[in-house]
């Protein structure tokens, strides 16, 4: 299952994504406007700053905007920082492998093999979209 904290750094990173010409927008904004915990909010967007995703700028005018083009940031950048590995279990995680202890054996093992499956679909989807994609409004 999706974090709120995944959730709601996808919704900021909409909205910042949605903005003319990189305009700093204040965290309250987009906190009012997306309906996010304005503390819960601040932390994400620090997290999201920290890792090269945003920038900010102080002061009259201030706020957080985006460090690259919405076309440029793919779904499996922001995914991996704010949610962590994207597999569902550890021993077929790309970023994060880890074996199982109860599995002697991975290659015989049916959850890892349908696992491998699920990875690579959900990668295909999230490599193959960026943020641009989801400012489209789809009807």
């Amino acid at each position: 299952m999706l974090s709120k904290k995944t959730k709601y750094g996808i919704k900021a990173l909409t909205y910042l994504a949605k903005q003319e010409n990189k305009i700093p927008v204040q965290i309250a904004t987009i906190a009012k406007s997306e309906n996010i915990s304005l503390k819960f909010l601040e932390s994400i967007l620090l997290t999201l700053r920290k890792n090269g995703f945003l920038g900010s700028k102080k002061g009259k005018g201030g706020g957080s905007y985006l460090l690259k083009e919405p076309s440029e940031i793919e779904m499996t950048a922001i995914m991996r920082i704010l949610e962590g590995p994207i597999s569902m279990v550890p021993c077929v995680s790309l970023n994060f492998y880890e074996k199982c202890d109860d599995c002697p054996d991975e290659n015989a093992c049916a959850v890892h093999n349908l696992m491998l499956q699920v990875r690579d679909s959900t990668l295909q989807i999230f490599r193959n979209t960026t943020l641009a994609d989801l400012t489209i409004n789809k009807s």
